[in-house]
Formats: C-alpha cells, structure tokens, sequence
C-alpha cells in the first residue's frame, strides 16, 4: 500500500465537484458515427458552485453551445456523449433516462436557449407557454402553488405576470395574450428567461442569453441574474461571445477551441492577462466604448442626393374605420438622411421602432405616411416591376437567420438562390460567386453542403450576409446583423462591411443594440424611443457629448470593463 500523500490539485478537484451544482469531468461529444464520425469537444472539464457564474468563450463552431446540449441531454440528432462525466448536484446524469431528464429540466435545471424565435411555440399565447412549466412539474418556484392543473388559475396567471415584469416586460398582462410573432426579438429573449427561472432551478444554463437585447434591458437581465445567484445561490453557465459581458459577470472563464479548453481561470486572470495567443486574438477583435475607432469617414460632397432618405415615416398598426381605437404609432413621424457610401445608425431599446422603420425602407412594411427614396426613387411610386428591380439594389440582413434560410437548402444553395431568381449571368458563374460569397464572409467549403440546422446561429448569420452581398447591392440593411457572431467573426465582418464600402461605395442602414459596434462602424446615428427621434448626430459627437438623458443611460449601459 502506498504512503505517498494524495496529489493535492486531485484532492481540491475533488473536494470543489462535492459542493458543486455542476461538475463535467472530460467530456467529449461526437456527431455523426462509423466513417462520418466527427469529434467536437475533446475532454472539456469544469465545476460550478452555488451561486457561481462560470462564462463559456469562444469562436463559432469551438464547441460552446454543443457542451452547454451536452450537459442538458438536448443534443442535436447524430449527437451523443463519447467520454467522460455530467454530476448535477452530485447526481450523475450523463447516461438518465428521457424521463428522468424531464423532471430535471425546468426543476432543477433552467436553459435560456440562443434563438428565441426557433423556441417558442408559435401556436401558444406568451403566458401559456410560460404557465405550461408550472403544469408540467405541478408547483411554482416562485409561489406555493400545488396541482396547479386543478388549481386556481387566478394565482397561475399572477405568477406569470410576475415572471414577465421581472425580467422587464411592461404591461405584462397584455403581453401574455400575446403570440411570439407578436414580439420583438428581444422580448421573445426575455420570455424565455422567465420560463427558464420559473421553477427557481439551482443551475441556470444561459447560451447567448442577452444577443437579441438593448443595452438597457440587457443590463436589468443580467442584474436579475446577478441577483437570482446572490439571493438563491443559482449556479449559472453562461455561453457568451460577449467578452466585455464575461468580463462583468462571469466569476471564472473557459476559454474553448475547436472544442479544447485553452485555458481557464478568474475571468480577470484570464480576459486581463490571457496566456494563449488564441485567447490574445479573442481579446484584440472585442469592440469596447474604449477601443480606439480607425474608421474614417467619407467626405460628403455638397450637393449630392443622398442613396436613402427618410421623411416624416410614420407606421401605425390596429384603430378602427369608426375611429372608437387609435392606432398604435410604432414609427412616428421619423426623419434622417444617408449619403452615398456612408453608414447610418439606428438605436434604442426594443420596441423603439428600429426594425419597423428597417422593414418600411426595404418596401416590406406598409406606410402610414411619410415618404422613403432610394436612390432618387421614392418607393410608394414605384409600379412592381421597378419595385422588384430595386429591391436587387436594396437587400436586408435580418436578425433571425434561422427564419430567413430554408431548411432544405444546402447553404451554397441559399446563396445561389437570389442569383438564379434575378437569372444572373450564367449557372457555373452564380456558382463561382455564391462560393466567393461564402468565403468572403468566412465560410470554408467543407460547410457549402451543411443544412442551415447543422450551423451555429453566428454560422447562419454568416450565411444570411453572404446571401444579401451576392448581388452587389447599393444600400444594405443590417438587423442587428452581428448580434450572433462570435468576437472574430464579427470583427472580419465588419472589416468586410468596411471594405465593401470603400471598394463599391455601398450605402449601409445598421440596426443594432450594440453600441461599441455602432461607435466602430457607424458615421452618423438616430436615437429612437417609443417610435420618435431622441436625437441625431455624428457618431463621433453623440458618444462624446449625449444631448439626452435617454442617450447618456443607453451609453451608460454598455458593458464597461476594458478587457487588456
């Protein structure tokens, strides 16, 4: 028998997975199986304890959101569990049954999943799919309810409405009739925020949990989540591309590529002084409120019409020809002009009219009034045959790439496809432009064949670019079109965004909640709130000297760190 002592990292490794919520001990996870078999995360160990925030980082594709499946049993078909350890509360789940599996999640276990559109039932009311987690496990989390499928409904429904205002949905009694379709990104995010926290489960799994939200609601998500493991001491793996937003609320970080840790630590140990060059890339490509702006902006000539303009726009939704209802203005008398060659800014909360005013422009919302010129055309006028004609000049990225790429199309297809509808050039050369396309905005060819469910959601919003830039437009519509990418990624995007520019003189209308990417590649900026401007400016004057409160607090809330 050996009287060697006890290697004293295993003992600490040992005793840290007996107080943990979670402990994964080497975890590898394959796709696919015999010839085909592909390996994506290799031996991946890590422990959360009671009240802990622990951040995953990396790349799209390094085995993120594949490990945050993994731990939940929600892999994807073709996926499975080669090595390796899942304890919850030192329970070992790796191999449990769909039923068992069941009675954990929402119970004791929560996930806020990355897309919020694909995870909603469309068919449901907002409150009902939140209520439907009270029925399934027959008591609340945040209340005494027992059998609540027989119980009272008026205390069901003041849980609901509970959970919605806590996650900062206002007037949650009218948005709990609501259908998703009915919601904006943003707040489809944070319904299902209340459904993962309301059974008060002890381990919170949040993949990409604040990518579709403003600043300011990003802020009140991540402050209840801060507070949810303060008060109940719940455990949270949080999946982030988000640097600055790890750096704020994470306690420790893992750093993965390509499904290998490539180092972990205290999240400033890490994000401050990172040891891997690859941690080091990470780091340089995140845009922070302090990263210097390279960007220089293009000299408008005096004179020169500009590519698109706004006047007086306004969307009005609901009312009655008896006029006994006014309409809802979620676009309200809205007004800005972009030079040709330049970048133009749309911000505000959700719910600010951001996207409604995007779909007017691109001719896919009906006006109220108001006037919307592109090109020294105005839209309203057009027969639609030149409607059709501009819309090849006029492409929008949309914010859910899942919703806008067909689920039978390989991806090098759904690039062709906007080539073969307008019967571009020839067939070899649409094919030999969709491929340019693809590795333009960093999708290598063993990807061409994938299906858009095979690809991460920053992936398909790769594709859905890809999509919009094949044609060579002259005004590009972004809806938040980076808020799925991965720090890299989006940095070689918005390079490319930039290029493109200066290469082709294209016109860009950005929609996005991200304000240290605004600062990066915007040269003018509208502030938006309730449908109405706040106020405009250069992009440079507005950062530096904020004319309105709303604008100070929107800046305010940027994730603040500087990462170096």
């Amino acid at each position: 028998m050996s009287t060697e002592a006890p290697d004293s990292t295993a003992v600490d490794a040992a005793a840290t997975s007996s107080k943990s919520i979670l402990s994964v001990t080497d975890l590898s996870v394959s796709y696919g199986s015999g010839d085909r078999l592909r390996q994506v995360t290799h031996d991946v160990s890590f422990n959360i304890a009671p009240g802990e925030v622990v951040a995953l980082v990396g790349e799209s594709g390094s085995g993120k959101t594949t490990t945050a499946q993994a731990i939940i049993n929600l892999l994807p078909a073709g996926g499975k569990v080669l090595s390796g350890s899942i304890l919850l509360d030192g329970e070992d789940v790796t191999g449990a049954s769909a039923a068992r599996w069941r009675a954990l999640r929402g119970s004791r276990v929560g996930l806020v999943p990355q897309d919020p559109g694909a995870s909603l039932d469309p068919t449901k009311r907002i409150g009902d799919s939140i209520a439907e987690a009270f029925r399934i496990h027959g008591s609340g989390g945040l209340g005494s309810l027992r059998a609540l499928g027989s119980g009272p409904r008026r205390i069901l429904r003041q849980q609901v409405l509970d959970l919605l205002e806590r996650v900062g949905i206002d007037e949650p009694a009218r948005r709990a009739r609501q259908y998703p379709h009915e919601l904006s990104g943003g707040m489809k995010q944070r319904v299902l925020i209340a459904g993962a926290i309301a059974l008060g489960p002890g381990l919170l799994i949040a993949d990409e949990p604040t990518s579709a939200l403003d600043v300011t609601v990003q802020r009140r998500i991540l402050d209840l989540l801060d507070e949810l493991r303060s008060t109940s001491g719940t455990g949270i793996l949080l999946v982030t591309h988000d640097l600055a937003l790890a750096a704020d609320h994470a306690d420790r970080v893992l750093v993965l590529q390509k499904g290998v840790v490539q180092e972990s630590g205290s999240s400033a140990q890490v994000l401050r002084h990172p040891t891997s060059d690859y941690t080091r890339r990470l780091i340089a490509d995140a845009p922070t409120i302090a990263s210097p702006v390279h960007r220089t902006a293009r000299e408008v000539v005096r004179g020169e019409a500009p590519a698109l303009e706004v006047r007086d726009l306004v969307v009005a939704f609901g009312g009655s020809r008896l006029g006994r209802k006014e309409p809802f203005k979620a676009v309200n008398e809205v007004s800005f002009a972009i030079p040709r060659g330049t970048t133009h800014a749309l911000v505000g909360e959700s719910g600010s009219g951001k996207t409604t005013t995007a779909r007017a422009v691109a001719a896919f919302q009906k006006i109220t009034s108001g006037s919307v010129s592109i090109l020294g055309q105005d839209v309203a006028s057009l027969s639609a045959s030149s409607r059709r004609d501009l819309r090849r000049q006029v492409q929008l990225v949309y914010q859910n790439p899942f919703a806008s790429l067909d689920p039978r199309q390989s991806i090098l297809d759904a690039v062709l496809e906007p080539l073969n509808n307008f019967g571009l050039e020839s067939p070899s050369d649409r094919k030999a432009h969709a491929v340019k396309a693809l590795e333009r905005v960093a999708l290598p060819a063993e990807l061409h064949q994938r299906r858009p469910r095979e690809l991460s959601g920053g992936q398909r919003q790769r594709v859905a670019i890809a999509r919009a830039i094949v044609l060579h437009p002259e005004v590009l519509i972004l809806d938040e079109a980076t808020s799925a990418l991965d720090v890299t990624v989006q940095a070689e995007i918005l390079r490319l965004l930039d290029d493109l520019q200066r290469e082709r003189g294209m016109t860009y209308l950005v929609i996005s909640h991200d304000l240290a990417v605004v600062r990066q590649i915007a040269d003018s900026v509208t502030v938006l709130r309730h449908g109405r401007v706040v106020e405009q400016g250069t992009t440079a004057e507005l950062f530096a000297h904020p004319r309105e409160d709303y604008t100070r607090d929107l800046i305010a809330s940027i994730p603040g760190k500087v990462i170096s």
